[in-house]
């Protein structure tokens, strides 16, 4: 009599399932191809593989794991109520596997992949726009999974390798990441409207050592550009709020909360007067970030290409 669970598996199904998954993996789809024909000879036929290499697949199959699949009668085959039940299970997996499979294939196809983009909130409201339509003229079927954060956040999720390339400021120096400058941003001294500074057009830094500042939180890249803007200029800024976001900032100037130093707004803010920074000079350096020694699919690599090509015209006329 023949039993479904063999006394002495090679394999038991308690052993580490890294281990069951490397020797499975090689071996379920002769197994399916040979379940769905009953048939060795046939399954062979529609793989293209021969049938000794078939046969012994499945052997091996059963062997690791202890269980009998197919019913044998000479040369006919029928699954047993195991095979039947491993058999559903194998099908979605191959089903699945075939599925990450197309979807890969379709992230690194050049006329129509994708590329994992992450960009400042600065730059959302303009650049990033501006750029994307301008790729896409050339490129129109080219997916964006887009990331919006502060330059630390992004830098952490390149290295995980979340993200193809990034738009950062200040432009990172470390050996792991590859980084090209693009372009500057002007920063200016941003003060309430009626402020004893509003009559201003231009200011040197050190002018507002005594002012209460609103910023960014520590690990944006412009919260550390203004600590050592302020620094250089001979203070250390008295911070009265730490924010996420530039425009949140503007909106505090404005009530009175206090001074920033900020990249020009996309549309100009009521409230507010914007002052030319004549000493130190004020600007952050914008550039584009990727992982050394990460191979590019076409996509990116076009992307990259397109971003390249943008150096020292990055921004609009209105965010220099």
């Amino acid at each position: 009599m023949e039993h479904e669970y063999r006394s002495q598996p090679r394999l038991s199904l308690n052993s580490n399932e890294e281990e069951i998954g490397l020797l499975l993996a090689p071996r379920l789809a002769y197994f399916a191809a040979v379940a769905r024909h009953e048939h060795v000879t046939r399954a062979a036929r529609e793989t293209g593989v021969p049938q000794s290499t078939l046969s012994r697949a499945v052997a091996r199959l059963e062997e690791d794991l202890g269980v009998t699949l197919f019913a044998r009668k000479g040369r006919a085959l029928s699954l047993t109520p195991a095979g039947r039940t491993f058999l559903l299970s194998v099908e979605r997996a191959l089903g699945e596997v075939e599925r990450a499979a197309e979807a890969v294939r379709a992230d690194v196809d050049p006329s129509a992949g994708r590329v994992a983009f992450g960009f400042l909130h600065t730059m959302g409201s303009e650049t990033v726009p501006g750029l994307l339509r301008a790729f896409r003229v050339d490129h129109p079927k080219v997916r964006f999974t887009l990331v919006q954060n502060y330059g630390e956040a992004m830098i952490e999720r390149l290295r995980a390798g979340e993200l193809d390339l990034c738009l950062t400021s200040p432009v990172p120096d470390a050996p792991d990441l590859v980084a090209r400058r693009l372009d500057e941003q002007r920063l200016r001294l941003v003060v309430p409207d009626d402020h004893r500074l509003a009559g201003r057009k231009r200011i040197r830094l050190a002018e507002a050592a005594d002012e209460a500042f609103v910023t960014l939180e520590p690990g944006y890249g412009l919260r550390r550009i203004t600590d050592d803007l302020c620094a250089e200029a001979g203070f250390r800024p008295r911070v009265a709020f730490e924010g996420e976001e530039a425009e949140t900032l503007r909106g505090l100037v404005a009530a009175g909360l206090g001074v920033a130093l900020l990249p020009p707004p996309a549309v100009p803010r009521p409230g507010v007067v914007e002052l030319t920074v004549t000493a130190p000079r004020a600007v952050r350096e914008i550039g584009v970030a990727w992982q050394a020694g990460r191979p590019d699919t076409p996509p990116v690599a076009a992307f990259k290409k397109f971003l390249l090509s943008r150096r020292g015209r990055l921004l609009g006329v209105s965010e220099q």
